[in-house]
């Protein structure tokens, strides 16, 4: 469910068809010259996607779990992942708009700033990679190319030329923040020492300088003791990092308020988790709202340890599932 924390709940109906196209493969030309091919060879040819569509389901539903949320600039949408793909709700409430479909499992779904675009991590090249989707057509792009890829919670820069988001090369592996252009190429790691080091949930603030994150020693570990997750500050400009918390429940997938006074983060008191505000200005701080969901800090967290969340443009209002 979605809500609006200090204000009513959002109430959505989805209905959700999975039915993918096999795409037909393309055979290379071959010269005249060139000899025959084997029967093995033209079958390993034209086989098709690894992954066919065998039956397709219908579901109609006013709830779903570990939904990732974002608010649009004006304030009117919010975009949502569900069950792989991407939806629309209006923020005023009503039925949600599926805006991706088919085989491709598409995640954390992030507006630009100019509302024009949606960021969002797919799968649909093979890998767990970055693409951006124009909402006006349609018409999808792929950012990142690597076939071992694994990217996770990605963010626009304010100026929407650059993306920031986590990125490993296995799902044990430690995942590093990583800045890239929007239109491409190999981009550059943030943190690369130490190695074991794992930094995730980046957000930025609103003049771009410093970039929020939560940060642990390794993937994770049996038996965890906590905590196992802390929020830090990176800078862009120098390149430091800096610790801004210390819990024993942990702290991540930090979020900060368009206006740039307010933090939200998750943490774990006894056994729930919560949302915890901080006033930056003041350093104040207090519980929004507890208890929330279930956080992913003991497993390898490979979609971050809580759903992607967002301030209302007028920073008075919190979108997240709960």
């Amino acid at each position: 469910m979605l809500s609006r924390i200090a204000a009513r709940a959002l109430p959505f109906a989805v209905s959700i068809g999975l039915l993918a196209s096999i795409v037909s493969p393309v055979l290379a030309l071959q010269d005249q010259d060139a000899p025959e091919q084997t029967e093995k060879e033209k079958k390993k040819e034209e086989k098709p996607l690894p992954l066919e569509a065998t039956r397709s389901f219908r579901l109609e539903t006013d709830e779903g779990t570990w939904l990732s949320v974002d608010v649009s600039a004006d304030g009117e949408t919010i975009v949502f992942d569900l069950l792989g793909d991407l939806y629309t709700v209006p923020m005023a409430g009503g039925p949600a708009t599926r805006i991706t479909e088919g085989l491709a499992f598409d995640m954390q779904p992030r507006f630009s700033p100019d509302g024009e675009k949606l960021l969002f991590v797919s799968d649909r090249s093979g890998a767990l990679n970055l693409w951006t989707l124009e909402l006006a057509t349609g018409d999808t792009a792929q950012i990142t190319k690597g076939k071992g890829n694994q990217f996770m919670s990605p963010e626009w820069t304010p100026d929407g030329k650059y993306v920031i988001a986590s990125k490993g090369e296995t799902r044990l592996g430690a995942v590093k923040l990583w800045m890239g252009h929007v239109d491409g190429g190999s981009g550059t790691v943030l943190t690369k020492e130490p190695e074991r080091l794992k930094t995730v949930g980046a957000a930025l603030t609103p003049d771009g300088r410093y970039i929020w994150h939560a940060r642990r020693n390794g993937s994770w570990q049996y038996n965890a003791q906590f905590p196992q997750y802390q929020l830090s500050v990176y800078d862009r400009e120098t390149g430091e990092t800096f610790t801004r918390t210390s819990r024993y429940g942990s702290a991540f997938r930090p979020a900060i308020s368009p206006d740039g006074r307010w933090l939200v983060y998750g943490s774990r008191h006894e056994d729930q988790t919560g949302l915890r505000i901080r006033d930056l200005e003041t350093g104040d701080e207090r519980w929004l709202a507890y208890p929330v969901q279930r956080d992913e800090q003991e497993s390898i967290a490979d979609r971050d340890v809580l759903p992607g969340m967002s301030f209302t443009p007028d920073s008075r209002e919190l979108v997240a599932s709960y």
